[in-house]
C-alpha cells in the first residue's frame, strides 16, 4: 500500500499494515519512492501521513478511543 507524507507529498510505501491499521500504533515502517535506487526502510509518524488522493487517513486507524457506530 501507498501514502503520501503531509509535509512534503512524498509518495511512500508501507510496509508494516498490521502497525497503520492498529490505533494504539503512533508509528510504522516505511519506504520512501521518489528516485530510481530502492531506499532504507525507516519509521514515519501515521498521523503525517495522508492517502495519495489527498485524503485524510480514517479516524479508527489513529484514535484508539474511537468509538465505531
Amino acid at each position: 500500500m501507498f501514502l503520501k507524507t503531509r509535509h512534503d507529498g512524498s509518495l511512500m510505501e508501507v510496509l508494516t499494515l498490521p502497525a497503520l491499521f492498529d490505533p494504539f500504533a503512533t508509528h510504522l515502517q516505511g519506504r520512501l519512492h521518489g528516485g530510481e535506487e530502492l531506499q532504507e526502510p525507516e519509521p514515519f509518524v501515521k498521523a503525517d501521513l495522508i492517502f495519495p488522493s489527498g485524503e485524510p487517513l480514517p479516524r479508527c486507524w489513529l484514535d484508539p478511543h474511537c468509538k465505531q457506530p
